[in-house]
């Protein structure tokens, strides 16, 4: 039984006994007991019963009362008996209606009327249709009507659309045709592989004569032979309609739309929906879908015999759909998306305002919209970590010119640790083996700086922390140390942390700063489930002294990633973990450029890993970008934002210019 049919079920038979209790307190026959009965039957669905209360014809009474419930598909009926008045062999009853119009619309209230008159066999109801409705008239009948709004767009900082249009083909039909409503829609669920029960619900209150749309397809994905062989369905038939569902940039942060229909969306989707609806399943269009789908204004109208609506008995007015602002930037975004086409697998690339912790770009390979993991994946930071443990060591008093050893091979503990090249270094200080990656050197300095230390500095960065945006994310996780050799392996971010794309350019951006923002995506008076966290100021002494080895570690030991005239700071790494089973070497490059900071990672068969991928996407990227974009955002206080015109853009107001998004 389908949640709707066993909601008719409980309502009906709630209903039924508190009205039997009623008809059982009658002394003796009077207009109060026909009218009773007339209500306790029609509530019960024994319409011929109900009928026999009335001077109409039994058949044609019966009909009527069973067509106002199917026209409305009422889930639960349920009557209360009001005031009656008797004058001689005459009486007007009045009654209370209570109409549950199913899952997801309203319950109709509404006073009933009915007139009485006694004659030999006892007290009668005058039949006409207005004791269904005191405004039904004859000729008439009752239909539910939806006026639903198009669904809202997404927009970037600048007001740049990030969802396209899309040719969407609705199978629907038009009840009026149909030779028998279950059997026609029914088939039409069978061709398209859904769920009958909901699609029979919307059909049977639908006004006969309008197309109703039950099961949207993208007309790309629509199977001609599938159209065909509805069409041939008494009744049934497809409309070509246009509709905002494919974001075109920043697939895997904006989400997919669907109709409810359209990939179960009943069962993957909290929330009543009906068929035919928008909804989004994934990313900022299901975080944001009350806001951006609205609610339709539903009607109880009357209709003619043609079909026309004669009048409206009831208005439940619905909620306008709304748009939605983000921090990201098409340019920026853009720019990401095409680096990752370098990557021969996986990959992510996430770019912020180092200044306010806003998101201008969240790219992941392969670009899919059920591919969140510029947000969410979980990667090991491998020497990319040395940002933070150079913090660490700093703050505990070891200079960036103090002598550290660089071994070719230590081991502490019982973890052996190996330089990734191999190679030891000649009297090098911290910020030398920053510089080259001595992996053993910063493993050696675990036990000096000390676990808690280590912890402190992954918490100042973020790391772990208590930040949240709209959309999930992972936000990393330092696991406390519990030996020499484990906070060795964490110094070099081999063991007991983890990290996401999302959270090591927060790091890299607390560097270009000097103070750690946590992350935006929406805009201001759009943060819905958004968690600021605590906003941190780093040592501007630590601050400075890292940013020289981050430079000199771009400079002297990734020359490949010293890209355009504004300074790059980074650092390059590689570490190998198990992703689905499989040995893989994770590559990182964590920087900034100016206010503008980023993180990438590409996932690569360890065979490939002295390919540096992640360098090559992250010079890829600064090189997409236009060659001003850095120098502009470093000019001005926000990047990239226009002024709005009453809380909108030009091309809002001016829908006719054309618009070219930064």
């Amino acid at each position: 039984m389908s949640p709707r049919h066993l909601r008719r079920f409980l309502a009906a038979g709630t209903g039924l006994a508190a009205a039997a209790v009623l008809a059982g307190c009658a002394p003796e026959p009077s207009p109060e007991v026909a009218v009773r009965t007339f209500l306790l039957d029609w509530q019960a669905g024994a319409y011929e019963g109900a009928a026999r209360q009335t001077d109409g014809d039994i058949e044609e009474v019966a009909t009527a009362l069973e067509q106002a419930r199917s026209q409305l598909d009422i889930a639960g009926l349920r009557f209360a008996l009001g005031h009656i008045e008797r004058e001689g062999d005459t009486a007007t009853a009045e009654f209370d209606a209570q109409a549950d119009l199913g899952i997801g619309d309203p319950v109709w209230h509404y006073t009933g009327r009915m007139t009485l008159q006694r004659g030999g066999t006892g007290w009668q109801i005058r039949w006409a249709p207005s004791v269904i409705h005191p405004e039904l008239g004859e000729d008439e009948r009752l239909a539910v009507s939806y006026d639903v709004p198009d669904r809202g767009q997404i927009y970037d900082r600048n007001a740049a659309p990030l969802v396209g249009s899309s040719q969407v083909t609705a199978f629907g039909v038009i009840p009026s045709q149909l030779e028998d409503l279950e059997q026609g829609v029914g088939e039409l669920a069978e061709l398209l592989d859904e769920d009958p029960d909901p699609l029979i619900d919307r059909v049977r209150s639908a006004p006969p004569e309008e197309f109703q749309p039950l099961v949207l397809v993208r007309t790309r994905d629509a199977d001609a032979s599938v159209v065909r062989q509805a069409a041939r369905i008494p009744g049934a038939d497809t409309a070509e309609l246009r509709m905002q569902l494919n974001p075109t940039f920043a697939r895997g942060v904006v989400g997919e739309v669907a109709g409810t229909a359209e990939h179960n969306v009943s069962s993957r989707v909290a929330g009543n929906y009906q068929a035919g609806d928008t909804v989004g399943l994934t990313g900022l269009q299901n975080v944001f879908q009350q806001r951006l789908a609205g609610t339709a204004t539903t009607e109880v109208v009357t209709l003619d015999a043609a079909g026309e609506q004669t009048g409206v008995l009831q208005s439940w007015p619905g909620v306008e759909s709304g748009s939605l602002t983000t921090t990201l930037d098409t340019t920026v975004q853009e720019a990401a998306e095409a680096s990752l086409e370098v990557l021969p697998g996986n990959g992510h690339l996430v770019a912020l305002d180092s200044r306010t912790g806003e998101v201008l770009a969240a790219a992941s390979a392969p670009d899919a919209t059920d591919n969140d993991g510029a947000f969410t994946a979980e990667y090991r930071p491998g020497d990319a970590f040395m940002v933070v443990s150079a913090a660490a060591a700093l703050q505990s008093g070891t200079a960036a010119d103090a002598p550290v050893p660089c071994e070719q091979q230590v081991e502490i503990g019982d973890r052996l640790f190996t330089n990734p090249t191999n190679n030891a270094l000649w009297e090098p200080d911290l910020a030398l083996d920053f510089t080259h990656t001595c992996t053993t050197a910063f493993a050696g300095l675990g036990e000096q700086v000390g676990a808690d230390a280590l912890e402190t500095a992954a918490a100042d960065f973020g790391i772990g922390g208590d930040w949240r945006l709209s959309v999930p994310t992972y936000n990393g996780e330092f696991t406390t140390p519990g030996s020499e050799g484990d906070t060795a392996a964490a110094m070099v971010g081999r063991d007991g942390v983890t990290v996401s794309p999302l959270s090591m350019a927060l790091v890299a951006g607390g560097v270009a700063d000097g103070s750690w923002h946590p992350p935006r995506l929406a805009a201001d008076d759009d943060r819905q489930g958004e968690q600021p966290g605590t906003e941190r100021e780093l040592d501007p002494a630590v601050v400075e002294q890292l940013r020289a080895m981050m430079r000199s570690s771009v400079e002297e030991g990734t020359p490949g990633a010293n890209i355009g005239v504004v300074p790059v700071h980074g650092k390059a790494a590689s570490v190998e973990q198990q992703i689905d089973g499989a040995d893989t070497a994770v590559q990182w490059f964590v920087g900034y450029q100016g206010p503008l900071a980023f993180a990438v990672v590409a996932e690569v068969d360890p065979a490939m890993e002295w390919d540096q991928y992640a360098v090559v996407t992250m010079a890829s990227f600064l090189q997409t970008l236009p060659p001003s974009y850095v120098d502009e955002m470093g000019e001005s206080g926000q990047v990239g934002q226009e002024d709005p015109v009453d809380g909108q853009d030009a091309s809002a107001v001016e829908p006719d210019a054309e618009t070219t998004p930064r």
